[in-house]
Protein backbone atom coordinates (compact mmCIF):
# COMPACT_ATOMS: atom_id res chain seq x y z
CA UNK A 1 0.00 0.00 0.00
CA UNK A 2 1.47 3.21 -1.17
CA UNK A 3 2.36 5.68 1.92
CA UNK A 4 0.89 9.31 2.12
CA UNK A 5 3.56 11.84 2.24
CA UNK A 6 2.91 13.98 5.39
CA UNK A 7 3.63 17.76 4.14
CA UNK A 8 4.55 18.28 7.30
CA UNK A 9 7.57 16.31 7.17
CA UNK A 10 10.91 18.40 5.32
CA UNK A 11 11.36 17.08 1.69
CA UNK A 12 15.37 16.79 0.59
CA UNK A 13 16.77 20.07 -0.95
CA UNK A 14 16.64 19.98 -4.38
CA UNK A 15 20.16 19.70 -5.85
CA UNK A 16 21.12 22.75 -7.98
CA UNK A 17 23.30 23.07 -10.22
CA UNK A 18 26.94 23.88 -9.82
CA UNK A 19 27.38 27.42 -11.34
CA UNK A 20 29.84 27.85 -14.24
CA UNK A 21 33.03 29.03 -14.12
CA UNK A 22 33.99 32.10 -15.14
CA UNK A 23 35.36 32.54 -18.70
CA UNK A 24 38.91 32.76 -19.00
CA UNK A 25 40.67 35.71 -20.39
CA UNK A 26 42.63 35.83 -23.51
CA UNK A 27 46.56 35.93 -23.24
CA UNK A 28 47.80 39.23 -24.31
CA UNK A 29 51.14 38.68 -25.55
CA UNK A 30 54.08 41.54 -25.41
CA UNK A 31 57.69 42.08 -25.92
CA UNK A 32 59.32 42.43 -22.25
CA UNK A 33 61.87 45.15 -22.07
CA UNK A 34 64.06 46.45 -19.35
CA UNK A 35 61.40 47.03 -16.22
CA UNK A 36 60.68 43.25 -17.02
CA UNK A 37 64.27 41.56 -15.63
CA UNK A 38 63.21 40.86 -12.02
CA UNK A 39 59.82 38.98 -13.47
CA UNK A 40 61.96 37.28 -15.80
CA UNK A 41 64.16 35.93 -13.34
CA UNK A 42 61.36 35.14 -10.99
CA UNK A 43 59.82 33.08 -13.41
CA UNK A 44 62.84 31.22 -14.31
CA UNK A 45 63.74 30.74 -10.70
CA UNK A 46 60.60 29.30 -10.21
CA UNK A 47 60.55 26.71 -13.31
CA UNK A 48 63.42 25.28 -11.79
CA UNK A 49 62.34 24.77 -8.47
CA UNK A 50 59.57 23.43 -10.38
CA UNK A 51 62.05 20.91 -12.05
CA UNK A 52 63.78 19.75 -9.32
CA UNK A 53 60.77 19.09 -6.45
CA UNK A 54 60.23 16.81 -9.40
CA UNK A 55 63.71 15.25 -10.16
CA UNK A 56 64.61 17.27 -13.40
CA UNK A 57 68.11 17.50 -12.85
CA UNK A 58 68.22 20.55 -15.80
CA UNK A 59 67.69 24.23 -14.60
CA UNK A 60 69.35 25.41 -11.40
CA UNK A 61 67.81 28.44 -9.34
CA UNK A 62 69.71 31.77 -8.97
CA UNK A 63 71.97 30.59 -12.24
CA UNK A 64 70.11 32.86 -14.71
CA UNK A 65 70.22 36.62 -13.34
CA UNK A 66 69.10 39.74 -14.78
CA UNK A 67 72.88 39.98 -17.07
CA UNK A 68 71.28 37.38 -18.95
CA UNK A 69 67.72 38.26 -20.17
CA UNK A 70 68.87 41.59 -20.61
CA UNK A 71 71.42 39.98 -22.91
CA UNK A 72 68.90 38.25 -24.60
CA UNK A 73 66.64 41.65 -24.64
CA UNK A 74 69.43 42.95 -27.05
CA UNK A 75 69.98 39.96 -29.15
CA UNK A 76 66.99 38.94 -29.98
CA UNK A 77 63.34 38.91 -28.43
CA UNK A 78 62.26 38.00 -24.76
CA UNK A 79 58.12 37.65 -25.12
CA UNK A 80 56.01 38.10 -21.69
CA UNK A 81 52.23 36.65 -21.44
CA UNK A 82 49.62 37.81 -19.15
CA UNK A 83 45.95 37.10 -18.23
CA UNK A 84 44.29 40.17 -20.42
CA UNK A 85 46.39 43.20 -21.13
CA UNK A 86 46.43 44.07 -17.59
CA UNK A 87 46.24 40.95 -15.92
CA UNK A 88 48.82 38.78 -13.82
CA UNK A 89 51.85 37.44 -16.16
CA UNK A 90 51.37 34.10 -16.59
CA UNK A 91 54.37 32.99 -18.58
CA UNK A 92 57.27 34.08 -20.94
CA UNK A 93 59.80 32.76 -23.66
CA UNK A 94 63.41 33.54 -25.33
CA UNK A 95 62.86 33.95 -29.00
CA UNK A 96 66.47 33.40 -30.76
CA UNK A 97 67.69 33.85 -34.26
CA UNK A 98 70.28 31.43 -34.16
CA UNK A 99 72.10 29.03 -31.56
CA UNK A 100 74.94 27.86 -33.25
CA UNK A 101 76.01 26.03 -30.03
CA UNK A 102 73.31 24.03 -30.26
CA UNK A 103 72.20 23.74 -34.09
CA UNK A 104 75.51 24.60 -35.89
CA UNK A 105 76.14 27.29 -38.70
CA UNK A 106 72.82 26.77 -40.54
CA UNK A 107 70.96 29.23 -42.72
CA UNK A 108 68.50 31.76 -40.90
CA UNK A 109 65.36 30.07 -41.70
CA UNK A 110 64.26 29.03 -38.24
CA UNK A 111 63.72 30.79 -34.93
CA UNK A 112 64.51 29.11 -31.62
CA UNK A 113 62.78 29.18 -28.56
CA UNK A 114 64.27 28.92 -25.41
CA UNK A 115 62.85 29.04 -21.56
CA UNK A 116 59.12 28.42 -22.65
CA UNK A 117 58.08 29.30 -18.63
CA UNK A 118 54.51 29.49 -16.83
CA UNK A 119 53.64 30.82 -13.79
CA UNK A 120 52.13 28.00 -12.18
CA UNK A 121 50.28 30.22 -9.43
CA UNK A 122 48.76 32.28 -12.20
CA UNK A 123 48.48 30.22 -15.83
CA UNK A 124 45.85 28.02 -16.66
CA UNK A 125 45.87 24.35 -18.00
CA UNK A 126 46.74 24.51 -21.09
CA UNK A 127 48.89 27.97 -20.88
CA UNK A 128 52.07 26.11 -21.89
CA UNK A 129 50.88 25.69 -25.56
CA UNK A 130 49.51 28.90 -26.73
CA UNK A 131 52.67 30.39 -25.79
CA UNK A 132 54.38 27.81 -28.30
CA UNK A 133 51.66 28.37 -30.72
CA UNK A 134 52.45 32.04 -30.43
CA UNK A 135 55.82 31.72 -30.62
CA UNK A 136 55.54 30.06 -33.90
CA UNK A 137 53.44 32.94 -35.20
CA UNK A 138 55.98 35.35 -34.66
CA UNK A 139 58.50 33.37 -36.32
CA UNK A 140 56.41 32.49 -39.40
CA UNK A 141 55.84 35.90 -39.53
CA UNK A 142 59.44 36.99 -40.30
CA UNK A 143 59.68 35.18 -43.06
CA UNK A 144 61.09 31.49 -40.98
CA UNK A 145 59.74 28.56 -41.68
CA UNK A 146 60.98 26.19 -39.00
CA UNK A 147 60.42 26.86 -35.34
CA UNK A 148 63.44 24.95 -33.23
CA UNK A 149 63.79 23.81 -29.47
CA UNK A 150 65.50 21.44 -27.51
CA UNK A 151 64.91 19.39 -24.34
CA UNK A 152 66.07 16.86 -22.14
CA UNK A 153 66.98 13.75 -24.00
CA UNK A 154 65.28 11.46 -20.78
CA UNK A 155 62.14 13.74 -20.31
CA UNK A 156 59.69 11.35 -21.97
CA UNK A 157 56.80 13.31 -20.74
CA UNK A 158 58.32 16.90 -22.15
CA UNK A 159 59.69 14.72 -25.65
CA UNK A 160 55.73 13.37 -26.32
CA UNK A 161 54.66 17.00 -25.12
CA UNK A 162 56.53 18.62 -28.00
CA UNK A 163 55.60 15.64 -30.65
CA UNK A 164 52.41 16.23 -29.98
CA UNK A 165 52.86 19.87 -30.98
CA UNK A 166 54.16 18.98 -34.20
CA UNK A 167 58.33 18.82 -33.54
CA UNK A 168 60.45 15.96 -34.77
CA UNK A 169 63.35 15.20 -32.95
CA UNK A 170 66.54 15.32 -35.33
CA UNK A 171 69.18 15.30 -33.25
CA UNK A 172 71.08 15.32 -30.21
CA UNK A 173 73.72 17.28 -28.33
CA UNK A 174 75.66 18.04 -24.80
CA UNK A 175 74.24 20.49 -23.24
CA UNK A 176 75.23 22.77 -19.72
CA UNK A 177 72.82 24.80 -17.78
CA UNK A 178 74.01 28.33 -17.96
CA UNK A 179 77.64 27.17 -19.34
CA UNK A 180 77.94 25.47 -16.24
CA UNK A 181 77.78 22.40 -14.30
CA UNK A 182 77.32 18.49 -15.18
CA UNK A 183 76.45 17.78 -18.72
CA UNK A 184 73.16 16.70 -19.60
CA UNK A 185 71.75 15.44 -23.20
CA UNK A 186 69.23 17.05 -25.01
CA UNK A 187 66.83 16.28 -27.91
CA UNK A 188 67.11 18.67 -30.86
CA UNK A 189 63.10 18.98 -32.05
CA UNK A 190 61.65 20.99 -34.94
CA UNK A 191 58.52 22.34 -36.98
CA UNK A 192 58.04 23.53 -40.20
CA UNK A 193 55.88 26.25 -39.60
CA UNK A 194 52.91 27.23 -42.27
CA UNK A 195 53.40 31.10 -44.07
CA UNK A 196 51.10 33.24 -41.59
CA UNK A 197 49.83 36.90 -42.68
CA UNK A 198 48.12 37.29 -40.01
CA UNK A 199 48.01 35.88 -36.10
CA UNK A 200 44.59 37.07 -35.66
CA UNK A 201 43.38 37.30 -31.86
CA UNK A 202 45.40 35.94 -28.77
CA UNK A 203 43.66 32.63 -28.42
CA UNK A 204 41.78 31.53 -24.58
CA UNK A 205 43.50 29.04 -22.79
CA UNK A 206 41.08 25.47 -22.09
CA UNK A 207 40.51 24.33 -18.69
CA UNK A 208 39.67 20.93 -20.65
CA UNK A 209 44.14 20.95 -21.75
CA UNK A 210 45.65 18.50 -18.99
CA UNK A 211 48.79 20.38 -17.27
CA UNK A 212 51.81 19.85 -19.06
CA UNK A 213 55.74 20.36 -18.03
CA UNK A 214 57.77 22.41 -20.52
Amino acid sequence: MKKDLDPSEPSEPAQLPLPAPPPLPALSFRRADENDLSELVRLRDSAARWHISRGIDQWKPGALGEDHFRKRLAAGEVWIASLGPDGPVAGAWELWWADPAAWGTRPGDAGHVHRLMTDRATAPPGTGRLLLAEAERRVAATGRSLCRLDCLSDNRRLRAYYAAAGYTAVGEVSAQDAGAGPLYVITLLEKRLPAVRDAGPAPVPTRAEPPTTH
